[in-house]
């Protein structure tokens, strides 16, 4: 059904001519003011939550998500591994870069990652979760689109250090705007810390930088598939850094200029959370900047070769068409994102 529905989709964009509607610059990406339309009295939000946001970049709800959804997200994900259940083929199932240069067996300790997950019915219930929503809805608005999906299995640090996530603003990989209307939710599927590779972000930085640059970083150990960061020189002071330590349940919600990452994962465990990037609906599709030519770069080439797999390999797809068919409304109404 959900293969179907996708290839329907994708048939439906590759036919459809570029418009000039889909083409709108909106050049203030940031404005990194949550805006007061969407925090009314009765906002999931509470006024010292909204102020956090604002002025921070994201604002953490303890316990949020219950166990027993968490505990049926990391059950689909041991079920994908082992084979049990296919994903539809518009998902990408990745692998930690220590672990593809090696022999491995197809379980949990090879998959590090499983992303586009929108068409699984299971896991999709976490974007759609009712304890995530309003939250989400009070920083977007009712009309919600999920974008982007993920559940992370972050393995144990071979030695190559190769498990760290670079410091990145997610707006970098996003082409559709303003960023106000975006917001990631995160949440923690176990203890998370500092040893196994928590989140860090630099509070505020939504806020004093534009969308920089991104890059891969030179790390000797090889750096994984689009794990793109900041240069150097735009990295922020240690010191001005803050580790995000969470509980199963535990949900973090982020704008997309926030400058973040993740360190290595010293233990013998593999680390997991799981994430959905929401854009509302009236979000618009841009041209992209400069500094996102290397994200560019890489959605085509993905795209050329999850379309050789469909029996496609001769048609063209756009980066913007891309997104579309990844697209999936959550709540409200269509709107000009997915037109």
């Amino acid at each position: 059904m959900a293969s179907s529905r996708r290839l329907d989709v994708l048939t439906s964009h590759l036919r459809k001519p570029t418009t000039d509607s889909l083409e709108v610059q909106v050049t203030s990406a940031s404005g990194a003011t949550l805006p007061t339309s969407y925090c009314a009295a009765d906002s999931a939000l509470t006024a010292a939550e909204i102020e956090h946001y604002a002025r921070h970049g994201f604002v953490v709800k303890r316990g949020l998500v219950d166990r027993q959804s968490t505990q049926q997200y990391k059950e689909r994900f041991r079920q994908i591994c082992s084979g049990e259940v296919k994903l539809d083929p518009s998902a990408l199932i990745m692998r930690d870069v220590s672990i593809a240069r090696s022999e491995y067996v197809v379980d949990e300790k090879a998959i590090t990652k499983v992303q586009n997950f929108q068409d699984d019915e299971v896991l999709f219930g976490y974007c759609s979760h009712p304890a995530i929503l309003p939250y989400v809805q009070a920083i977007a608005g009712n009309d919600l689109m999920s974008m982007h999906t993920m559940l992370l299995n972050k393995p144990p640090d071979t030695g190559s250090k190769s498990s760290r996530h670079p410091l990145h603003q997610d707006l970098h990989y996003f082409p559709f705007r303003p960023a106000d209307r975006i917001v990631c939710a995160w949440t923690a599927l176990q203890h998370v810390d500092r040893e196994n590779g928590c989140l860090v972000v630099h509070p505020g930085s939504h806020a004093t930088n534009p969308l920089l640059a991104h890059g891969y970083p030179e790390w000797k150990g090889g750096v994984n598939k689009m794990y793109h960061g900041i240069p150097l020189e735009s990295m922020p002071p240690k010191s001005e850094m803050v580790h995000l330590e969470m509980e199963e349940g535990d949900t973090v919600f982020f704008h997309p200029l926030l400058i973040h990452g993740s360190g290595m994962n010293r233990t013998d465990g593999f680390r997991k959370a799981i994430s959905c990037h929401y854009a509302s609906s009236h979000c618009v599709m841009v041209d992209l900047a400069p500094t996102q030519k290397i994200m560019d770069d890489e959605v085509q080439e993905i795209a050329r070769i999850r379309l050789a797999k469909m029996g496609m390999a001769s048609a063209k797809l756009t980066t913007h068409d891309a997104w579309r068919i990844r697209a999936r409304l959550v709540s409200g109404e269509h709107g000009s994102l997915t037109a």
